[in-house]
């Protein structure tokens, strides 16, 4: 089922529907950042200025958060933000010699890159989401 917001920003009026978007940055200044499905575009909402959309977005975050299908999605602390981001919509994981992980968001262009060292527990579960979905691993 759908869950269509309505968003407010920057001039121009946005009609969005949540369960297609991949990726969230919720950032420490009261900001939700997510990008646009087939376009990339960013979208930022600011809770100071636009608190009831803010509030909405917590709410899915949230209840997204607390369903059966979370094992798809990944909480992270990254430079700073934390993102929330669905495994199932990403499209390519790169390993380096390092053992890095990296990917990049759903219809974004920002990389995350996994140390295994600074980021284990999450570069587990991206480990095992890469084994369980494609039956290939990485280091």
């Amino acid at each position: 089922m759908a869950y269509w917001i309505k968003i407010s920003e920057d001039r121009k009026e946005y009609i969005v529907n949540l369960d297609r978007i991949g990726a969230f940055c919720v950032e420490p200044n009261q900001r939700i950042k997510f990008w646009l499905p087939d376009s990339g575009q960013p979208i930022v909402v600011n809770g100071q200025s636009n608190p009831e959309v803010y509030q909405m977005l917590c709410n899915y975050i949230d209840k997204t958060l607390s369903q059966v299908t979370h094992d798809y999605w990944i909480r992270i602390e990254y430079e700073r933000k934390e993102y929330l981001i669905n495994l199932a919509r990403i499209h390519t994981f790169t390993c380096d010699t390092g053992k890095r992980i990296t990917f990049w968001l759903p219809d974004g262009v920002e990389p995350i890159i996994l140390n295994p060292q600074t980021y284990p527990a999450v570069y587990h579960q991206v480990q095992d989401y890469i084994r369980t979905t494609t039956g290939y691993s990485l280091p």
